[in-house]
């Protein structure tokens, strides 16, 4: 078979067909009396395999050698050739984010572009000084889209920079939450923690439902802030978090305080009361917890809560009786 033969039927064309020659990866088998190159069937299959070789993305002369060296191993060459796709395609899946995230800036011409593409950039910087300075530019300059934002604050480890990030994303818009809401299936608490705190200086009932998604997290840290931030918006099912939170001890100020707001009606604040009384009687309760507890019962309004301090004021543990002694004569005194 001629060459144009061959090339009609291969869909090889016939000076790629000469270049496997060149290369010394396709030999025909024989030559006409005219001079002319011979393809026989074994040459056609070779063709074939150079072709389906090829479509894995192997080099020309990878492909000599997997076809001509006897003691060719393909699992090493395959294993290699699955890491350099993998690489090329997360380069090409980052350059995709990047593009789309430009175009969402919606900008009006190339000097537009290159603001948002050094933005884009900034926030990726090894420097927390850049990455700020990206952070409040992205509102004040060329607004940035918001997924570009949520990712930042999802990985930012700096305290400086976050909280120019939680700012920035706080006047990006509606339909921050959702995005965040992602960062709060992370499986790890830190990045569900920096979720939460983003979610909690956004207004809005989004991100409050997401908030009392947070409620559920099976890191205290993680709750904790959720609970803080849902007690500020009047959500009554952070009660029994905060509660938790007086207990262990860390930011229980705090939570007593969210606690005193949250006690605004007398359902509520008779709830609050019952439960603070609840946590008291449980045996695991220590003497400091039990008078943390005995504390948050200070700002707590209603007969529910007068009626426990008067029985703590006779409590076993002095240092409860005389918290409650000492609560019940400022209630009086008021």
């Amino acid at each position: 078979m001629l060459i144009g033969e061959v090339a009609r039927r291969s869909g090889v064309s016939a000076r790629m067909l000469r270049h496997y020659e060149s290369l010394d990866l396709l030999r025909p088998s024989g030559r006409t009396v005219s001079g002319y190159r011979e393809y026989s069937g074994d040459d056609i299959r070779r063709i074939f395999h150079i072709e389906s070789l090829r479509s894995l993305g192997l080099s020309l002369r990878e492909i000599g050698r997997a076809l001509d060296d006897p003691g060719f191993t393909p699992s090493a060459l395959v294993s290699d050739l699955i890491r350099q796709t993998r690489e090329r395609i997360a380069a090409e899946t980052e350059l995709l984010t990047r593009l789309s995230r430009i175009d969402a800036a919606e900008p009006a011409d190339w000097e537009d572009v290159l603001q948002v593409v050094g933005i884009l950039q900034a926030l990726g910087s090894t420097s927390a000084a850049a990455r700020q300075r990206a952070a409040l530019s992205s509102v004040e300059e060329i607004p940035v889209p918001m997924e570009a934002l949520v990712e930042a604050v999802l990985r930012e480890t700096d305290p400086n920079v976050a909280g120019a990030l939680r700012w920035a994303l706080a006047r990006s818009g509606d339909g921050s939450a959702a995005l965040l809401a992602e960062g709060l299936r992370s499986p790890v608490a830190a990045v569900r923690e920096r979720a939460v705190r983003s979610l909690a200086e956004m207004p809005g009932d989004e991100s409050t439902a997401r908030l009392r998604d947070a409620l559920a997290d099976p890191d205290a840290v993680v709750r904790g802030h959720a609970a803080l931030a849902l007690g500020t918006r009047g959500a009554a099912d952070a009660v029994p978090v905060l509660i938790d939170m007086i207990v262990a001890g860390p930011n229980d100020t705090d939570a007593a305080d969210a606690l005193g707001m949250l006690a605004s009606d007398t359902a509520t604040a008779d709830r609050i009361a019952a439960g603070l009384v609840d946590r008291l009687g449980h045996d695991t309760a220590e003497a400091p917890a039990r008078a943390r507890l005995t504390q948050a019962l200070a700002d707590i309004p209603g007969t529910t809560a007068s009626r426990a301090l008067v029985a703590l004021s006779y409590d076993g543990d002095r240092a409860v009786a005389l918290t409650a002694t000492y609560l019940l004569r400022l209630r009086g005194a008021g």
